[in-house]
């Protein structure tokens, strides 16, 4: 089995999707600039993602200050076509410059929507936007690896039967292995929700019959699996992140 069977975001992703998405910055270069057009002339979605942007900010400011490892630098600059041997400057080290920037960033962002709106034609006014279900803001569970950094981030919509997975990219595994989400309820043995990716956002249809165990208190955590199989019976693979549900 191919690990694009698991692949459930065939469709084009929710706007709850599509905003954490963006806020996260893991968008090609054309769809973050349809993303940028959808924020200006929707203000439903323009919400949504300056609700991801004050919930990610919040989580930002709970982790504890940590260095770049040094591959990440000589990505960034290679990216930015800088000499590799120059010295890195102390101040774009700075955990601090670089939250200051990312608020700066999603206040910009909220003034480019609110300056760049078109006045409303002289003709009758538009029926206001219709806010769907999925547009809802729900809390965000933070699934985090083992040295404390967030892995995924997760928003559970049980109306829907979903959950909205969010993940922080990372490599592949490298023995071929995919992630499997999992719920454990209070002195329950682990029960899977299914795949999930490590590249890009998706949700995570949540069987009927399980539904009740996304309660606060119940953990969610994913392993790697084989691809095969999957939902399998019980965990085998290692975790490799983990987080309590605090609200829904």
């Amino acid at each position: 089995m191919n690990i694009r069977d698991h692949q459930t975001d065939q469709e084009p992703p929710s706007a709850e999707v599509r905003a954490g998405e963006y806020v996260l910055g893991v968008l090609d270069a054309d769809t973050r600039t349809q993303t940028r057009q959808r924020i200006r002339s929707e203000p439903a979605f323009a919400r949504l993602v300056a609700q991801w942007e004050q919930r990610l900010n919040l989580l930002a400011q709970d982790l504890p200050a940590a260095e770049a490892p040094p591959r990440l630098w000589r990505g960034v600059r290679a990216r930015l076509g800088w000499d590799a041997d120059e010295p890195r400057s102390s101040g774009w080290n700075s955990l601090a410059l670089w939250r200051g920037l990312t608020g700066a960033a999603a206040v910009a962002a909220v003034a480019l929507f609110v300056v760049g709106r078109a006045p409303p034609a002289p003709v009758a006014p538009p029926a206001p936007p219709v806010v769907q279900e999925e547009e809802v803001a729900r809390p965000v569970t933070p699934l985090t690896r083992d040295d404390g950094q967030p892995g995924w981030l997760a928003s559970v919509d049980k109306r829907a039967g979903k959950v909205l997975m969010v993940p922080i990219p990372s490599p592949a595994d490298a023995q071929g292995r995919v992630g499997e989400l999992w719920v454990i309820a209070k002195g329950e043995a682990p029960r899977s929700l299914g795949f999930v990716s490590n590249e890009k956002a998706h949700s995570v249809a949540v069987p009927a019959a399980l539904l009740d165990k996304l309660t606060p208190g119940s953990t969610l955590a994913i392993t790697l699996e084989p691809a095969q199989g999957i939902p399998h019976a019980a965990p085998t693979g290692p975790i490799v992140a983990k987080g309590d549900i605090g609200a829904i």
